[in-house]
């Protein structure tokens, strides 16, 4: 088995070859919307052939530090290991009274999903994986679930006007939320995400099209490099279910795919991904730290009436819930609260409208019953297709 040293030398010159293709698509700049409200046409363009875009510099510099420190305060207060019930410091762990564990760990340096039948089966391949230093851990913290309700600034977020603007400019004013994590990439311990599409519900639909199962954004913490970034494989989105199989087969077996690019970050840009695009992420061999704070939409029409076939917690079986009007209403409802815990903390900023509770907002501000309401164990009602 090689070593971590020796998986970050192989990485090299693949991160070079990545980089300069990335140069010659040059799918990144301010994120801007036209007098009607829809995005740029110009990003519109690029995100529409390619599936995906490099927003930079949407998140301030109050905001970046808030979501560190609430970020790293919640990490210093996980469980020391799958189960465990006291953190590092001997304190009673965060979440052992939610309904969903908040946190989920793997082994150093390893790909948890990556050809097994967990997530719909979707992780066809497993990446690489070097044996860690040996003064790693036993277990890492691989993914945080629930940010809405562990952290405050992670609620604001959730309400950001700009973000919440683009879901409505692809997804129509009704836009339905997806689920949220944090993607903790450790340096030189953090896990792979092997090479998938996220979509598991309508490849084989009649209404079908290269956007039905709706887009993630990624908000970057800290500056992301080639070695610990999530790579994509631009234009994918619109070729169906792909047999990721057979591309690592025809590449003599190496998973370091050809044509990809990595989605390379200043922190504070929030990357957009179309959930249909082949992505993923090798394991953090490298020195530097990647937490991203990952959330999607959909479309009203892509989830409503259909039976969910996607759970993302390695540790629960998959489910199968149809998402009928009182479904998507008591999950989008975070949305609203979410709105008004930003407003009420971000004075000044223009407040975003989200149509489906357009005259309901007096019934969602952020306070402690609405919290208790609307907010706590909101992530079991997640929306997965």
């Amino acid at each position: 088995m090689e070593t971590r040293a020796e998986h970050a030398a192989k990485m090299i010159d693949y991160c070079n070859r990545g980089e300069e293709l990335a140069e010659t698509i040059k799918n990144r700049g301010p994120l801007r919307f036209d007098e009607g409200g829809g995005l740029a046409g110009d990003i519109l363009e690029a995100y529409s052939t390619h599936g995906f875009y490099i927003f930079e510099g949407v998140i301030e510099p109050t905001e970046l530090q808030e979501l560190r420190t609430g970020v790293n305060d919640l990490l210093s207060r996980a469980p020391v290991g799958p189960k465990a019930e006291h953190d590092a410091a001997g304190r009673p762990a965060f979440g052992r009274d939610l309904a969903i564990d908040p946190f989920l760990f793997i082994k150093p340096l390893s790909d948890p999903w990556g050809g097994t039948s967990l997530l719909a089966g979707r992780h066809q391949t497993q990446m690489e994986q070097p044996a860690a230093d040996a003064d790693a851990p036993e277990y890492v913290v691989h993914l945080i679930s629930g940010i809405c309700q562990a952290i405050p600034s992670g609620l604001r977020l959730y309400g950001h006007p700009q973000l919440l603007g683009v879901a409505a400019a692809l997804n129509g004013a009704d836009f339905v939320p997806y689920n949220d994590v944090i993607f903790v990439k450790q340096p030189g311990l953090g896990g792979a995400v092997s090479w998938h599409q996220d979509g598991a519900t309508h490849w084989e639909s009649p209404d079908w099209d290269d956007s039905i199962h709706g887009f993630n954004f990624q908000v970057q913490l800290h500056q992301t490099t080639s070695a610990n970034a999530l790579w994509v494989m631009p234009g994918t989105h619109k070729s169906g279910r792909i047999n990721v199989t057979d591309l690592v087969y025809d590449n003599e077996g190496d998973e370091r795919l050809p044509g990809a690019v990595p989605l390379v970050c200043a922190a504070g840009d929030v990357t957009i991904v179309n959930r249909q695009l082949l992505h993923g992420s090798f394991v953090n061999s490298s020195p530097d730290p990647r937490l991203s704070i990952t959330f999607g939409f959909h479309r009203r029409s892509s989830v409503l009436g259909v039976e969910g076939k996607l759970q993302y917690k390695a540790d629960t079986p998959d489910r199968a819930d149809v998402y009928d009007e009182e479904w998507i209403f008591i999950r989008s409802a975070l949305i609203a609260a979410a709105i008004d815990a930003r407003s009420q903390h971000f004075l000044g900023e223009p407040r975003f409208r989200y149509a489906p509770f357009v005259g309901l907002e007096h019934a969602y501000r952020y306070n402690d019953d609405t919290y208790e309401r609307v907010i706590r164990d909101y992530n079991t009602r997640d929306i997965f297709i």
